[in-house]
């Protein structure tokens, strides 16, 4: 019996993995996903489905990967799948409904009170269970099921020089963040080494030299190794520099910017920062004593967490016209 994991690449992708030991899902597991450095290293020796990139709000490609994920319910003998989004969700569970199959749908963490446009979907849909990652988040359709963010705990050590650091702006495309990287790169101190990841921004001029992409675990090798961790504020990065001891220092991407689609990186910085679990700075403000700083924290893990229950947990459904328009939605990805 097979257990499908669904997610989008980076942070969902993330999550997931992250979410994976405690839900108790057993050895069985397809993960469905999208190809790239970061996903190879990250599943290596993983049974994977590799599925097309699924841009945000790219209707054509869910409905390309929902032709495509046919193919799934008849390779495997499937009894369960769980996703933490995004677009990739709306390809999957409802087929996975349809054949009767258990389905899970586990709201991002950089939700904090209010579910994303494929979350509505999934909760307008009979028979989706819908969980969240935020106590905010726990009303009508949605249960809350526990925050990433609480396994983590910082302590401060001896200062020390920083001689090593990681750089990541992520690798949503379309959208660069130059405004950090004028602001980071002279703050660096001489003599240090860097690992930038940055994604498609343009590093042109700053004398830096700048990786689009970089895999899963020579990102995790290089952050463990390293002094401070420096961010845009995206969950994935978060987790990852978290699990490996970092005290990151995150930089919201700014709509007003042209940084992202919308500030949703704000709530997640807020979010650890109101737990001490980073230092949150706009990129206009950044200073060499936050460098400082974060190499002067480290972070532990809660060793054995408590297992995740997301079976027979019987959750009341959406009501009410935002329900039948979400509803409608995933209807015209599935059918039209």
């Amino acid at each position: 019996m097979t257990t499908l994991l669904v997610a989008n690449d980076g942070g969902h992708l993330m999550q997931l993995h992250t979410l994976r030991p405690r839900l108790g899902v057993g050895t069985d597991v397809v993960w469905v996903t999208v190809r790239t450095p970061q996903t190879e290293s990250m599943l290596a020796g993983e049974q994977v489905h590799w599925m097309e990139p699924c841009p945000p709000r790219d209707l054509r490609a869910v409905a390309r990967n929902t032709l495509a994920a046919r193919k799934l319910f008849r390779l495997h003998d499937v009894h369960l799948v769980v996703s933490t989004g995004a677009a990739l969700a709306l390809a999957v569970l409802p087929q996975a409904r349809m054949r009767g199959i258990e389905t899970v749908y586990i709201e991002s963490a950089t939700r904090r009170d209010e579910p994303s446009l494929s979350g509505r979907a999934m909760a307008a849909m009979p028979g989706i269970k819908t969980f969240s990652q935020s106590s905010d988040l726990d009303k009508g359709a949605w249960h809350y099921l526990a925050s990433p963010w609480e396994l983590y705990d910082v302590a401060p050590t001896d200062p020390r020089p920083v001689r090593s650091m990681v750089v990541s702006l992520g690798t949503q495309q379309d959208y660069g963040f130059r405004r950090l990287l004028e602001r980071l790169v002279p703050l660096v101190p001489a003599g240090t080494e860097v690992l930038w990841q940055t994604g498609c921004t343009d590093t042109s001029g700053l004398g830096i030299d700048g990786r689009e992409k970089v895999p899963s675990e020579e990102m995790r090798q290089a952050i463990s190794e390293a002094d401070v961790v420096v961010a845009h504020a995206g969950t994935g990065i978060a987790l990852m520099a978290l699990e490996n001891g970092k005290f990151p220092i995150l930089v919201p991407r700014r709509a007003k910017h042209g940084e992202h689609v919308d500030d949703h990186q704000l709530t997640i910085a807020l979010d650890l920062a109101l737990r001490d679990l980073c230092i949150s700075r706009d990129a206009d403000s950044l200073k060499g004593r936050d460098l400082a700083s974060a190499a002067a924290h480290r972070v532990s893990k809660i060793a054995d967490p408590p297992p995740l229950h997301i079976s027979g947990v019987r959750i009341p459904r959406q009501r009410g016209a935002g329900a039948v328009a979400a509803a409608a939605t995933a209807a015209t990805v599935i059918h039209g």
